[in-house]
């Protein structure tokens, strides 16, 4: 077998419509993971891991669906998780099929602990399982990923065979899960040396690494690992993920921009050379975060490193004289090199439609004419509301609209009452899903907790707020904000999200959307799927 070329780049993996996925309350459908692909893609990911085809029917649409529209020629390699047996990868491979470049990504676990009490097999049962299933799944694709599920926790020496089995069976890319966030950086960094030293037929692979953050540790744990070797990197937007999440891509790619010159040694470069370490367009770095935190419903915090609120923010005195005179003072990198630029005034009350779907494609946004006549009407709205509409004015409203849960539910009127020396009440009306208008009042500590319990008077679905968060786009007393929150229904989490003048109607629809989300699910639970519980076992795959 011929050696496999070596890039002379670090390949990016992005696994946030899969691993970020699994985050609580993270579910998304399949238009919205279909959104957030086109902007993976836009983005400049190298490969994006769609789905785990064989979890649901919605996983095996959704991996379909981005494979056929975003895996094109020039676009990214499409990648469809599966566990090592015949069933997973058959149904991976039909999933990936109408990609340009399609990948499947197979594992299996290899430490003792998870053999014995998680696959109940032998060290020769996995090395034969390993060579079996990788061979299958080159009968559907020639890039195939595999992936020695725990390898932090795994013994080397029965990792380099395994590896090596697998690598000899026609794996491409060898990915080294630290599946528990259990490694440090020295540790991490020793094992993919070791790999390299002790797997005889690894130049015929790419080395990746995937790993998680629980001990705060996965980006530099992965920073270490390319100066060892490591050429595939397998992070999320905002490191979403599992528990702690994943390393994060932003942190990643910018560490590997700022410092390139201290990296590019470790890939055979000039420290000196300025070709840039991966493939990412990082001015769409800020507007993919924004993208996916609307999205998920998972609320970005101010202090997060590059895409967080405060992360170009400067408040200490000396600090800020320090900037006014030069950036570079206290700023390592300019905040328009992740596409935080200054907001423009871009459109007015007198623009028409052409013009605001002109804007949006530069924007990077492409409507339905359905979405964009209510994107357009809610925009003359907010023209009329405000002197000023921003690009980021405009991103609100499109994915305020375009990320609605079925609206089983609807709002026709949400009006409060509130004041230092009164009762916070609430009245709504609401249209449900029988077509009927009811209406309700309540009192609360505040307005939005009146409008809340008002709405569950209607309503009448069980569930707790388990978060509540409101921020603004844009500086001004005219801002549109955002609001976010999560609800719990017997142990499973649904988010909302809303963006108004209006910070109570915001709150309202933002509610109203995660109700509707619950109650599609809770209508979707009554007709039993007949793989229902085998696909459940695999959802809890892990890697």
């Amino acid at each position: 077998m011929s050696n496999q070329p070596q890039p002379d780049r670090i390949l990016i993996f992005d696994t946030t419509l899969r691993d970020g996925e699994q985050s609580p309350g993270a579910t998304l459908n399949v238009d919205e993971k279909l959104t957030i692909a086109r902007q993976l893609a836009r983005l400049g990911v190298d490969i994006i891991e769609a789905g785990f085809p064989f979890a649901s029917p919605g996983d095996f649409e959704a991996v379909n669906k981005i494979a056929a529209q975003v895996g094109t020629e020039d676009g990214p390699t499409i990648c469809g998780l599966a566990r090592a047996t015949k069933g997973d990868i058959e149904t991976a491979g039909r999933a990936i099929a109408p990609a340009a470049k399609g990948r499947i990504h197979t594992f299996i676990a290899t430490s003792d602990i998870h053999m014995q009490y998680k696959l109940r097999k032998t060290r020769e049962e996995v090395l034969a399982i390993t060579a079996e299933m990788v061979a299958y799944a080159k009968t559907f694709t020639d890039d195939i990923e595999f992936s020695p599920e725990d390898a932090g926790r795994s013994d080397p020496e029965f990792m380099y065979r395994v590896l090596e089995t697998a690598i000899a069976a026609g794996a491409t890319t060898i990915n080294i899960p630290d599946t528990v966030g259990y490694l440090t950086p020295s540790e991490f960094g020793g094992l993919i040396r070791g790999i390299r030293e002790h797997v005889p037929n690894v130049d015929q692979a790419i080395i990746s690494v995937h790993g998680h953050n629980d001990l705060g540790l996965a980006v530099a744990n992965f920073l270490e690992a390319v100066k060892n070797g490591a050429r595939q990197l397998e992070c999320t937007i905002n490191g979403i993920g599992e528990r702690a999440g994943n390393a994060a891509l932003e942190e990643l790619v910018m560490a590997m921009h700022v410092r390139r010159s201290f990296y590019n040694p470790f890939l055979g470069r000039p420290a000196e050379s300025e070709a840039p370490l991966t493939n990412i367009n990082t001015t769409e770095i800020y507007p993919t975060s924004r993208l996916v935190s609307n999205l998920t419903g998972m609320f970005v915090q101010p202090n997060k490193a590059i895409v967080g609120a405060n992360a170009f923010a400067h408040e200490s005195g000396i600090h800020q004289d320090g900037v006014l005179k030069n950036k570079l003072t206290y700023e390592i990198m300019d905040a328009e090199s992740i596409g935080l630029n200054k907001n423009q005034i871009v459109l007015g009350k007198h623009s028409g439609r052409n013009a605001f779907r002109t804007r949006l494609k530069e924007l990077g946004h492409e409507l339905s004419d359905q979405e964009l006549n209510r994107a357009f009407l809610r925009f003359k709205d907010l023209a009329d509301k405000k002197k000023v509409v921003t690009d980021w004015d405009i991103v609100a409203l499109v994915n305020d609209e375009t990320q609605q849960a079925p609206e089983h539910f609807h709002i026709e009127l949400v009006q409060v009452s509130c004041g230092n020396h009164a009762c916070p009440t609430a009245t709504v009306t609401l249209r449900t899903p029988e077509g009927q208008e009811l209406t309700d009042a309540a009192t609360g500590t505040g307005p939005v907790d009146a409008v809340y319990r008002a709405v569950n008077r209607v309503v009448n679905i069980p569930n707790e707020l388990i978060e509540f968060s409101v921020q603004s786009v844009t500086a001004g007393i005219d801002a549109i904000g955002e609001v976010t929150i999560r609800i719990r229904h017997e142990e499973r989490v649904f988010s909302g999200h809303s963006a108004n003048t209006d910070i109570v109607v915001a709150s309202t629809q933002a509610y109203l959307n995660a109700l509707n989300r619950l109650y599609t699910s809770i209508q979707d639970g009554k007709t039993i799927h007949p793989q229902k519980d085998e696909m459940a076992t695999a959802a809890t795959a892990r890697i």
